[in-house]
């Protein structure tokens, strides 16, 4: 029997990340086909901060249509000119209530506040903890604390530039 995969994405990080390291985008095909190899994607989430731009509902289609439920929240802009709209919360109560129903939790994002979340999956659930991110731009709490690390590289990028 295929283990069984629940797979979430910090849209934003990831966006950022991938932009920063590698002046490229993500390629969300090829991170879902190989997922996908490693076995059943039972339930996947894409979050994200809606702008409510054409390019943006797009590009949430294009997700939905991959497979991904996609949960947004409102951009905000404070009054000191900051923007406000942060998943991290959401993302771990969804994973952390997935984690006992899979084999594996497959999170996309290089944020360190996660560490506590993949240590709990791992001890509580007994369940894999994979993490992809950008190796420059992960932090080194989350990568110790994942199960396993999964670099994010030019297989996994599109519209890649050389520097």
């Amino acid at each position: 029997m295929p283990s069984k995969i629940a797979l979430f994405v910090d849209v934003q990080n990831i966006y950022y990340t991938v932009r920063q390291a590698y002046q490229a985008q993500f390629n969300y095909t090829a991170f879902w086909n190989e997922v996908s190899q490693k076995g059943e994607i039972v339930s996947a989430y894409a979050y994200a901060i809606d702008r409510g731009d054409p390019k943006q509902r797009s590009f949430q289609s294009f997700l939905k249509k991959l497979g991904f439920e996609i949960k947004l929240k409102p951009y905000i802009q404070r009054s000191d000119g900051s923007a406000k709209g942060d998943w991290d919360v959401g993302i771990a109560l969804d994973a952390y209530e997935a984690a006992n129903e899979v084999d594996t939790v497959v999170l996309a994002s290089g944020d360190g506040d996660f560490d506590l979340l993949a240590l709990k999956v791992q001890q509580r659930f007994d369940t894999r903890f994979e993490v992809y991110g950008v190796p420059s731009l992960t932090a080194t709490s989350i990568i110790e604390a994942a199960t396993q690390f999964n670099p994010i590289y030019e297989s996994l990028l599109m519209n890649q530039q050389r520097r």
